[in-house]
């Protein structure tokens, strides 16, 4: 049953970064393409009026994306602002009249977690909470526990159908394409599982630091920061089942049975590192254990996957900037080749760029049976009007569709993951700047070696 369209969107931390950089640039978006015809309420505390509010939104769209005279003067027309503390009753009165007629508004939490529940228990308080829909940005905790705590407050004033658990990756569209091109693709089918498949690589690498973001790193680090998150999500996007439909229940209770599948990660399945200058950061501690680097093996042990590694490599300062997955396959055996042939591939490029590549072999030129190996290489340069992931994933939590958001049980599936290797559970081994790492053969020994997206043009 679709769910009905929302009739108001609020934004808390209207006036704070992530509404400068994202939220604002995605309405735009959203009413240039006539996808925009709801009130739209920021609330901060400030000290601002609305004109104020507007001057921000402007700036905001100036800087990320260009301003678009018509659809900005439609999101003008649609803005509202409450200024106020949110941890007084007063904002949320004011609140409940600035929505008017709307009863069916969805909330956005574009704030730090530690309000998460204030501002949630005075929605319910308020009344604000009733017929409506919350957005909540991650992290979704910082462990398993306090995951746990995190969704019980929610709960507390909204139905879990009701709660979107935003991450933007989910909303990228070389994301969504990697379910798509599985499924859409017949030849895929016999091949993708343990039969034919030797390992998974997925890596998340950047060539830059923590970009004056020391204080908040230290209280991360690459595991909760992304593989907890982002690249648990590509792992299961990769090893999930084919949906019994394409509805949004449907569809994450395959990926909620992939992370089910995962046993828990044992230190001896991980190795940290942290680039050599990292606790020269402002808001850094001089004797920091933070990893900036984590190299993790996993296992899906379900019927397909059972004996195939994935293998997850994700962190700062390393040699280029890209998001790849490579899928290796078996090696054929040394018969009619002469010698035996470098495995087949796919791999799928996320970021910067998209690309679909098929590594394969072919005859070198020449008298002897010889081969080389060659892509077969199908590249997407994305153009202006493509949706980015906000505009996305807002539209979606407007009309009811969870597909692309994170449910309850596969948030608490994630954190038990990671959750025994999380702090100091192993040591940390400093790298150079704009190397790989540490030493990761070890971890990856017979089943590599590692896959180098610098090696890639594209």
């Amino acid at each position: 049953m679709s769910e009905p369209q929302a009739d108001a969107l609020v934004f808390f931390g209207a006036t704070g970064d992530l509404a400068y950089k994202k939220i604002f640039p995605a309405l735009q978006a959203m009413a240039r393409r006539g996808r925009l015809s709801v009130p739209v309420v920021g609330v901060a505390k400030a000290g601002w009026n609305l004109e104020q509010f507007r001057a921000r939104a402007k700036a905001s769209v100036e800087a990320h994306g260009g301003l678009d005279p018509a659809a900005f003067e439609e999101l003008c027309k649609r803005l509202r602002y409450v200024d106020g503390d949110y941890g007084e009753f007063g904002t949320f009165e004011a609140l409940r009249r600035e929505l008017g007629d709307a009863h069916r508004p969805v909330h956005y939490l574009a704030i730090p977690p530690s309000l998460f529940g204030p501002v949630v228990e005075q929605l319910g308080k308020s009344g604000c909470a009733r017929g409506a829909r919350v957005i909540v940005e991650k992290p979704f905790g910082r462990d398993l526990p306090s995951a746990l705590a995190l969704n019980q407050t929610l709960l507390n004033s909204f139905d879990e159908k009701n709660i979107y658990r935003i991450d933007h990756y989910l909303g990228k569209e070389p994301v969504q394409n990697l379910v798509y091109f599985r499924f859409a693709n017949s030849f895929l089918e016999p091949v993708w599982n343990r039969n034919h498949v030797h390992s998974v690589q997925i890596t998340m690498a950047e060539d830059f630091g923590v970009q004056g973001r020391g204080a908040f790193y230290e209280q991360a680090g690459a595991i909760r920061d992304v593989v907890q998150n982002h690249l648990l999500q590509l792992l299961a996007n990769v090893a999930m089942e084919p949906p019994v439909s394409a509805t949004g229940e449907a569809v994450r209770d395959e990926k909620v049975k992939v992370l089910r599948a995962v046993p828990a990660l044992k230190p001896g399945d991980v190795v940290r590192g942290q680039f050599r200058g990292y606790r020269s950061e402002k808001g850094v501690a001089p004797d920091s254990r933070v990893e900036t680097f984590a190299a993790v093996k996993l296992a899906v042990n379900n019927w397909r996957w059972q004996g195939v590694p994935f293998y997850i490599r994700a962190g700062k300062c390393l040699p280029v900037t890209a998001t790849e997955v490579l899928v290796r396959f078996r090696r054929p055996p040394a018969l009619y080749t002469v010698s035996i042939a470098p495995p087949n591939q796919i791999r799928f490029r996320i970021s910067p760029n998209v690309a679909i590549a098929l590594g394969t072999m072919v005859k070198a030129p020449g008298e002897t049976l010889a081969g080389r190996p060659a892509e077969l290489l199908a590249v997407h340069n994305p153009d202006s009007g493509e949706m980015d992931a906000y505009e996305r994933l807002l539209g979606d939590a407007m009309k009811g569709n969870k597909t692309e958001f994170a449910r309850e049980d596969y948030v608490e599936e994630a954190w038990r993951i990671v959750e025994p290797v999380l702090g100091n559970a192993t040591p940390v081994e400093e790298y150079e700047p704009h190397t790989w790492g540490p030493d990761t053969t070890g971890m990856i020994a017979g089943d590599g070696p590692w896959h180098d997206p610098a090696a890639r043009s594209e």
